[in-house]
């Protein structure tokens, strides 16, 4: 997990974009804001956690979930 650096792009195990790497953050990817969403989640950092990264892929993180679920376990702060 080393190799996951800012700026990379988050995806779902089905290719959809979740986020945009801000940082890693211990055992967490801290997401950009501009990949926030709308509403009560806007212009709030989301987080994954490290355990769904399934591979790092060039500029890419692909996560063992699709999209959709990998959202909804997003942590908010």
């Amino acid at each position: 997990m080393q190799n996951i650096a800012e700026h990379m792009e988050v995806i779902g195990a089905d290719g959809v974009h979740v986020g945009t790497v801000d940082r890693v953050e211990g055992n967490r990817i801290k997401l950009t804001k501009k990949d926030s969403g709308e509403g009560s989640h806007k212009g709030h950092h989301h987080f994954i956690d490290k355990g769904l990264v399934a591979d790092v892929e060039g500029n890419k993180v692909r996560l063992s979930a699709k999209a959709d679920v990998a959202v909804k376990m997003e942590e908010e702060k």
